[in-house]
């Protein structure tokens, strides 16, 4: 009875192989496809590669002896980052970026970087305000003033290319400066004085009006590629002990303010040339502008505001120093003084406003200088 009952067991064994094999060669049955768990891969043959991310350059060409070299430097930088290629955009005397920023907005680039001075840089952000396609910073001029208030570097290009590709987005806020016409010699009547329409200009660091424009009216581009930031101050010795001028100033709508000024200063940031510390409370990002008055009068005058600004007094009422802080200033003054944003000298007025659009402008930076925001003491 045992022996049958295995060999039972031993049958049922056996059928059951052949069952299994019988299985399997039907499976493989020549003409018969052979199913297989597809490989990931099958699914990404028919897909397009993913698209390279794009950067154009807006250079100032006059800020080297040879472009193509820096060219070539940046575009191995891309290279190395997997970026597609860098469009090159240069600027010209007719336009100095604000045309050629627009045009990469329109071609689709994903960062635009200023390769220039604050003249450059000023210009691009104008393009870009109130989009969400950031602005890369490459410093190439005397006092890079913008990358020095946010706290990056500005004497390795690569560095710089590197961080306007893969650093963080800040918002910024961004300065707009409003110029009333002044009717000419040639043509002073009412009539076309009043047909005329204000001029509008971005700054970013700073804008100003008197001395301070006639030191960047008269400062050469050959003295400052010379002797850098210290050409402003061989024109400012000049010129500091000319005569001061009446003016007016209203904060945020108030009563006007009647002063008599040497130069009037607007700032987003307060770090200017030399590292002079001239607004010291100035925060790029807090939705405020700040206003320096110097009113000095002669030698005397000149050393007390100068102490001021080295200690960084912030006492906001001097008869020398007054400084204010708001989100419009509107200025009056009793003849037509020149007007700087950022460096650049845009014209005469003897009305001048100066607004703010709070964080309307991303740029690129490190993450440290992301997150350091501070508020306003």
């Amino acid at each position: 009875m045992t022996d049958a009952l295995a060999l039972a067991g031993v049958a049922v064994v056996f059928f059951a192989l052949v069952a299994v094999a019988i299985a399997l060669a039907l499976r493989t049955t020549p003409g018969r496809p052979v199913r297989r768990r597809p490989h990931r891969d099958d699914f990404r043959k028919d897909q397009p590669a993913p698209r390279r991310r794009r950067v154009a350059v807006v250079i100032n060409p006059t800020k080297f002896t040879e472009v193509e070299p820096v060219k070539a430097r940046l575009r191995a930088v891309a290279a190395e980052l997997d970026w597609a290629e860098p469009t090159f955009h240069e600027t010209t005397a007719q336009d100095p970026g604000t045309g050629q920023a627009r045009a990469a907005l329109a071609d689709g680039a994903d960062v635009v970087a200023s390769l220039g001075g604050d003249g450059t840089v000023r210009c691009v952000a104008s393009a870009l305000v109130g989009t969400d396609i950031p602005l890369g910073l490459l410093p190439a001029g005397t006092g890079n003033l913008l990358a020095r208030n946010l706290g990056l570097a500005t004497d390795d290009l690569e560095a710089a290319f590197r961080l306007g590709l893969t650093g963080r987005n800040r918002p910024v806020d961004v300065g707009w400066v409003e110029l009333d016409p002044v009717a000419t010699a040639a043509d002073d009547s009412l009539a076309a004085t009043a047909a005329a329409q204000p001029e509008r200009h971005a700054f970013l660091v700073m804008a100003g009006l008197g001395l301070d424009a006639t030191i960047m009216a008269e400062t050469s581009e050959d003295a400052k590629a010379r002797i850098g930031w210290t050409a402003y101050a061989a024109t400012g010795l000049r010129n500091f002990l000319g005569p001061r001028f009446r003016m007016t100033l209203a904060v945020d709508g108030g009563e006007p303010v009647k002063a008599h000024a040497r130069t009037v200063l607007v700032g987003n940031c307060g770090r200017i040339t030399g590292g002079i510390e001239l607004m010291p409370d100035a925060v790029v990002d807090d939705g405020l502008l700040d206003c320096v008055v110097l009113s000095p009068k002669g030698l005397t005058g000149w050393v007390l505001v100068t102490a001021r600004v080295l200690t960084r007094d912030r006492k906001q009422r001097h008869e020398r120093l007054a400084r204010h802080t708001g989100t419009r200033f509107d200025i009056t003054t009793d003849q037509a003084e020149e007007v700087q944003v950022d460096g650049d000298v845009i014209g005469t007025a003897r009305q001048v406003t100066a607004t703010i659009a709070p964080r309307s402008l991303l740029v690129r930076v490190g993450a440290t200088v992301a997150d350091a925001a501070t508020p306003r003491t």
